[in-house]
């Protein structure tokens, strides 16, 4: 679907740039939008690089594992349909942590990982309360140190590149805790009407 919103607002674009006479504006923004992105996808590279080796030093010296004890007992109560030692609880910690820390890059493989055991533990087509949840929560933006945004904001100078992480805490805590109360509340609300 958005495929076709992309092709839609594109053909739109150029049909108008046609009939007023601005190709050459649209060329000229096309190639220097790719150019850019090009410039900030290399740029980029470094930072999620550092990131990456910092979280792999901190697997090793066993920081991630202390942290997934830290946060095992509120992620079991957040998912109470998966066992303590199944194998989806690991990855949804490691989803987590990785979010916690902006490194969306590296929180996707083992968030489709957490996925595919939530479905293997249903074992049915439909997603389990525990796959909604765990969409949810990783929809509500969830983020401590957000670095990609941060590499960006260096990559374009900022004076003070660091200074959003006060409100992305703010933020994250904000929509998180909202991201869960909706998700209980549709659960509940589910429960009661197949009672009835």
């Amino acid at each position: 679907m958005v495929n076709y919103i992309w092709a839609g607002m594109s053909i739109i674009g150029i049909i108008y740039a046609m009939i007023n006479g601005t190709m050459d504006q649209v060329n000229e923004a096309i190639f220097s939008s790719a150019s850019e992105a090009v410039t900030l996808s290399i740029g980029l590279i470094s930072v999620l690089v550092f990131w990456l080796g910092l979280m792999r030093i901190a697997e090793k010296a066993g920081i991630l594992s202390k942290l997934s004890a830290f946060f095992k007992p509120l992620v079991t109560r957040l998912f109470p349909d998966i066992p303590k030692d199944h194998p989806a609880m690991g990855y949804i910690l490691s989803n987590f942590i990785a979010n916690l820390f902006g490194l969306g890059n590296a929180a996707t493989p083992m968030g489709i990982k957490a996925m595919k055991e939530m479905k293997l533990l249903s074992n049915s087509d439909k997603a389990s309360r525990s796959m909604i949840t765990f969409l949810v929560i990783n929809t509500s933006s969830l983020t401590l140190i957000p670095t990609t945004v941060i590499a960006i904001r260096m990559q374009y100078q900022s004076a003070a590149p660091t200074e959003i992480v006060g409100t992305t805490i703010i933020a994250t805590l904000i929509t998180t805790s909202f991201a869960i109360i909706i998700d209980r509340l549709f659960y509940l609300k589910r429960v009661s009407k197949n009672k009835k």
